[in-house]
């Protein structure tokens, strides 16, 4: 069985001796109940690991670090999901999920036809929810670099924002479908898809993506869920680009 991963918001250097923070503590040896001796790896978010063994001193926890180890878990390229905000729960799902396909962001839109509306406290309170999941699912997958999850905007923010690579959003009516356009976009080292809530991209929002320049694809014959939609398109764009 492999050891717990665990991300620690630290420096972290061979040979050190770390106090473990008071959240990762609680939870390697009161949540998981670890004992000292065990063995750990732990990382920053900065890329790589660091195998440990843990060391316990009354209710506090300690890390004694080995080697560094550069492993990586990322995809060849970047992949950015731009998620119109689904209903209720639903984004913990997708969050986690993309975690786990390799993306390297998430951006959630407040689209029009979005059911889920987030302001003030509450704005506040989900993007810190969602960052713990992305935490805890990169601590699951074997990755060493976090996800980003950014703070709801309207997709017309979002556009205004610089464009990196090339951008696909998905619609049943698109000319071209996601492997067409992959193909004709050699040398590709960024990607970002936009997928609409369950109602869909208004056409007001469609309109803004298309004099953005944003493309839209159309991907396979089936209407699939918002929760299913981003997540199968960044398996499939990672396997048709071969990352």
């Amino acid at each position: 069985m492999s050891a717990p991963r665990f991300f620690c918001d630290a420096p972290l250097s061979a040979s050190a001796r770390i106090a473990l923070p008071d959240a990762l503590a609680h939870h390697a040896l009161r949540v998981l109940r670890l004992r000292a001796g065990e063995s750990v790896i732990l990382f920053n978010g900065q890329g790589g690991e660091y195998p440990a063994v843990l060391e316990v001193e009354g209710k506090a926890g300690f890390a004694q670090l080995g080697a560094f180890e550069p492993r990586e878990a990322e995809l060849a390229g970047r992949i950015t999901l731009v998620q119109g905000l689904p209903s209720g729960d639903k984004m913990d799902w997708v969050v986690e999920k993309a975690v786990e396909l390799g993306a390297a962001r998430v951006c959630p839109i407040a689209a029009q036809r979005s059911v889920l509306q987030l302001s003030g406290p509450r704005l506040d309170k989900r993007v810190a929810h969602w960052q713990r999941i992305a935490q805890s699912a990169a601590e699951q997958c074997g990755r060493n670099r976090l996800m980003t999850v950014d703070a709801p905007v309207t997709l017309a923010d979002w556009l205004a924002l610089p464009a990196d690579g090339l951008r696909l959003l998905c619609h049943p009516d698109a000319d071209t479908d996601l492997a067409g356009q992959l193909h004709a976009t050699p040398g590709l080292a960024s990607l970002t898809l936009l997928v609409g809530p369950e109602g869909g991209w208004s056409d007001k929002e469609l309109a803004e993506a298309r004099e953005a320049g944003v493309q839209a694809v159309r991907f396979g014959p089936r209407v699939l869920r918002t929760e299913t939609a981003g997540l199968a398109l960044i398996a499939a764009a990672s396997a048709l680009l071969g990352w």
